[in-house]
This record gives C-alpha cells, sequence and structure tokens, in this order.
C-alpha cells in the first residue's frame, strides 16, 4: 500500500463566537482553501479547544435556530451540553459522548450548556461537525443517535498503549454504533505517550486529524501540537500516528459525495432553488416547534 502523506498542518487561528456559549476556531471551511468540497462529506468543522466558562445561573448557548440538508456531529471532551429538537429528540451529552443528529428535511434545535455544569461553571472543550447528505436522502426525515462513550467501540492497543475509540466505521474489525448515509469513519485515538498506531483508508478519501490533547507525529516526519488541523494527501491508503506527549486526536475520514454544493446560513443543499425553498419552509413553519 502506499502512504497517505500529509498535505497541509494548520495552527488555529483568529476565533469566533457562536451564541455565548462556544467560543470555536473554524478548520472546515478554512482560509487555507480548505472548501466544503474538499473535505467532502465533512463540510463544516467547528473547534471549542479548552475554555473555562465561570458559574452562571442562565446556562449559555445557542438559541433556536434551524438546519436542512446534512448532520450535526458534536463530540464533548469536557463539559456538559443539553440539546432539545424540534422533532422530540434531546438530552445531555457528557464528556465523550456524541450526538449525532440528522436535520435531513428540516429541523429546529438549540444547544447550551448543561444547566446544573452552568451553575458551577467549568472547562468546556467540543467539536462540532456537519456531515452532509446525498442528495436522494436530504429530504429524509430527522433522526437523533446518542452515543454514550461507555457503549463505544474500542479496539485495544498492545502493551497498555491506549485505545481507539470508534464512533463510526470501523477500525481493525471493531465497528462504531451510528448509522450514517454514506461510507465514513470517525475515530478518537487516544494514545500513551510513545505509542504508534496505523491506519489505513481508501487513497480517495477525504481524510484529516484534528490534535485535541498532546502532540503527535505523523509518518514519522509531520509534527503536529495540540489543537492543531492536519489535513491528509488524497495520495495514499495508510498513515501512522504517534505520540510524542500523550494525546488524543479524532481523525476523521470520508468518501466524497462528488455532487454540488449549495450553502447558505444553516442549509446544506444542491442547488439555489433549494436553498430558496428551504427559507420559504423555514419562514412558514415547516421546520415545527420549538420554544426559545
Amino acid at each position: 500500500m502506499k502512504t497517505k502523506t500529509v498535505e497541509m498542518v494548520i495552527a488555529p487561528q483568529r476565533y469566533h463566537w457562536v451564541g455565548d456559549g462556544f467560543r470555536v476556531n473554524n478548520y472546515i471551511p478554512s482560509t487555507y482553501g480548505l472548501d466544503m468540497e474538499r473535505m467532502s462529506p465533512f463540510v463544516l468543522m467547528d473547534y471549542n479547544s479548552k475554555y473555562t466558562f465561570g458559574p452562571s445561573e442562565k446556562p449559555k448557548g445557542v438559541g433556536v435556530h434551524p438546519h436542512r440538508g446534512f448532520e450535526t456531529v458534536t463530540i464533548a471532551y469536557k463539559g456538559r451540553i443539553e440539546h432539545h429538537d424540534s422533532s422530540g429528540g434531546g438530552g445531555i451529552i457528557g464528556e465523550g459522548d456524541v450526538q449525532w443528529m440528522t436535520a435531513a428535511s428540516g429541523i429546529l434545535h438549540k444547544e447550551f450548556h448543561e444547566r446544573e455544569w452552568s451553575k458551577k461553571g467549568g472547562e468546556l472543550q467540543m467539536v462540532q461537525l456537519w456531515v452532509n447528505l446525498p442528495a436522494k436522502h436530504k429530504m429524509s426525515n430527522p433522526r437523533y443517535q446518542p452515543i454514550e462513550n461507555a457503549k463505544m467501540g474500542r479496539y485495544l492497543l498492545g502493551n497498555n498503549q491506549g485505545e481507539i475509540e470508534v464512533i463510526a466505521g470501523e477500525y481493525m474489525g471493531m465497528k462504531g454504533s451510528a448509522q450514517t448515509f454514506s461510507p465514513m469513519h470517525l475515530f478518537n485515538a487516544k494514545l500513551k505517550k510513545g505509542a504508534e498506531a496505523n491506519f489505513s483508508f481508501p487513497e480517495n478519501y477525504n481524510t484529516a486529524l484534528l490534535i485535541i490533547e498532546g502532540s503527535v507525529v505523523v509518518n514519522g516526519t509531520e509534527e503536529a501540537p495540540t489543537d492543531n488541523f492536519v489535513l491528509m494527501a488524497n495520495d495514499g491508503e495508510q498513515f501512522t500516528v504517534e505520540a510524542t506527549d500523550d494525546a488524543v486526536v479524532l481523525i476523521l475520514s470520508g468518501e466524497p459525495l462528488n455532487e454540488p454544493i449549495a450553502a447558505q446560513g444553516p442549509f446544506v443543499m444542491n442547488t439555489r432553488a433549494e436553498l430558496m425553498e428551504a427559507y420559504e419552509d423555514f419562514h412558514s413553519g415547516k421546520f415545527g416547534y420549538l420554544e426559545d
């Protein structure tokens, strides 16, 4: 197999706020030419690196807003997030848990710091991915997949060197529980200092790493410290990740959809006409109702 090489390592740039509860760096799309097509089916990545919030009686977050045409995947590394949506889905995303929400034909939702956690305050760290849906599934019914950390598939590395948590897809025969509409893999590699893990994905799959904790070396040469994003080239299948400190690495790889993308605000469709229809349906109340 050919080695999948590193195309670029991106350090965090300017942060911005989503609502008053999430201080994020936007890696997909980014100012480095990393557009939605380049990372398809992953069309957005917001990363809230570690940030400490003080106690608050009123939970901070994002109020009611719509989505159509894609899925949101929220991974909590620190802190606790509460979610509610107009299809009746909702719950608490605790540390290590994942929420996989399929907006599809249209949904209203809101996400806040969990109420009791908010009263005490603390450190928050999370990732939200937007996963595009194939055209034939964009108008499917919304659904909600809570993925608890304790129930994730785990592949244990030898010599107590760490583990690979499998959220979606498969690693060394260990399958993730997330149901997806197109082929993809989503892992948390939790590696002890000095541990090395091998990964292999098809050459055409768009692949990237986000260094959540610690630092790593990819393919023995490319260094990536905490909070950096590593874009892999589409020139091979396999690569290695070695932890130079105890590390947590989010690894994502997916088959590109190779369909037109028309995106604006909270909607990701295939044509401009579909975008206009989404706005019309939202303003006419077809996404349901959710109290702010």
